[in-house]
Formats: structure tokens, C-alpha cells, sequence
């Protein structure tokens, strides 16, 4: 009897934020790593129809990027947070002068800035949302909604 080899559980956070198939956590999600190279929306969204190792669709219907809008606006309003307590943690905040004006540009240029890798990350998050890790993934049949 063969023994098979253990393959260890790729890490969820890393998976995320180097935006990997949910279902294998390998399978690269985007065309292209860098959602900079071109600001073009048919760039930062070029995405495979599935994933180059378990084949898991990522469409999963019609019309299913939609809740991304909601994905992006809660990361973002994190993101807002965490900058703003650090502004205070670091900076302070003061009614007698523009502190808290400047954080506001300030976080506004990072935002707009950040906005092409917040988008991908919006899609790889809400897709999490749906399918599960399966370290079977090589065995077992891919996920199909539509």
C-alpha cells in the first residue's frame, strides 16, 4: 500500500493577500500579479475563468462580481480606521489646527492610490466568502454554481 504524501495547508491570510484560488490556495486568481502595470479596468479585472491547478470556476454566476462593491466599501472604511489611529497614535489630533484635514487628504491620496490592488483584493475576499478550502482538491470535482 502507497502512502501518500502529506501536502501542508498553504496559510489563509498569505492565500488572500497573494491572491490564490480559495477552493486550493495555489492557482493564481489574476493574469498578471501587478495590478499596476496597466490602469485600465479590463487590466486590473483580468482574471482566469478558472484556476490554472484545481479548475475551480470563479464566476461563479451571472452577475456575482456585484457584491464585491460591498467587500470593497468595508475594506476600505478598515482601512480608513486603522489609518486614522495611527494619525492620532502618531500625529494627535487637535481642534485648534488642520490635523485632521490633512489626514483626510491624506488618507483620500491613499486610498485613490491604492485602488487597483483594493479592488483585486475585494474579488479575491468575496470569493472566499463562497468556496471553501479542499486540500482534496486534486481528487475531488470543482465547485460549479452556474
Amino acid at each position: 500500500m502507497e502512502e501518500e504524501e502529506e501536502r501542508p495547508e498553504p496559510n489563509l491570510l498569505w492565500s488572500v493577500f497573494s491572491m490564490h484560488c480559495p477552493r486550493c490556495r495555489r492557482g493564481d486568481m489574476f493574469k498578471t500579479k501587478n495590478a499596476y502595470k496597466k490602469l485600465t479596468l479590463r487590466h486590473i479585472f483580468d482574471m482566469y475563468e478558472t484556476c490554472p491547478v484545481c479548475n475551480q470556476e470563479f464566476n461563479l454566476e451571472p452577475g456575482f462580481w456585484y457584491g464585491t462593491g460591498y467587500v470593497s466599501y468595508g475594506i476600505v472604511v478598515l482601512f480608513s480606521a486603522i489609518s486614522f489611529l495611527l494619525w492620532w497614535l502618531f500625529i494627535g489630533i487637535s481642534i485648534h489646527d488642520n490635523r485632521v484635514i490633512i489626514w483626510v487628504i491624506c488618507n483620500s491620496v491613499l486610498i485613490l492610490l491604492s485602488q487597483p490592488w483594493l479592488m483585486r483584493l475585494s474579488r479575491v475576499v468575496y470569493l472566499y466568502l463562497f468556496v471553501k478550502y479542499n486540500k482534496n482538491y486534486d481528487k475531488d470535482p470543482p465547485i460549479f454554481f452556474s
